[in-house]
């Protein structure tokens, strides 16, 4: 009974390796030589001139959003295209009306102005 669940504690056991060996021997190996330029804030390369808590625009929002949504789309193309003999011409008709309600979705947007920054 037990032993059905050894693959799973080897697993977890795995997992928790692959997570925790790299961090103990960081800490083992590298140098801890830490200076003012190592312990400063980084922010895009500048010091930091407003408070770290300040809201962001809701277009950032936005289009971080409409990026992983068509992101995410494009990734259902990869599956279909490796099945595509087998799925003949209707697999085909339905990725195209996918890829058509997709396609009115971007223009949608654009037309919207939602890809403008401003």
């Amino acid at each position: 009974m037990l032993s059905n669940y050894f693959p799973i504690l080897l697993f977890i056991a795995v997992g928790l390796a692959i997570g925790v060996i790299p961090i103990v021997l960081g800490k083992i190996v590298a140098p801890n030589r830490p200076d003012s330029e190592k312990n400063s804030p980084y922010e895009c390369g500048f010091e930091a001139f407003e408070d770290a808590r300040m809201k962001f625009d809701v277009r950032y929002y936005l289009i971080a959003i409409l990026f992983i949504l068509f992101d995410l789309e494009i990734a259902f193309l990869f599956p279909w295209a490796v099945v595509i003999q087998q799925i003949g011409l209707p697999g085909f008709i339905a990725m195209m009306v996918f890829l058509g309600i997709l396609v009115a979705g971007f223009i949608y947007e654009w037309a919207k102005g939602a890809l403008e920054w401003e």
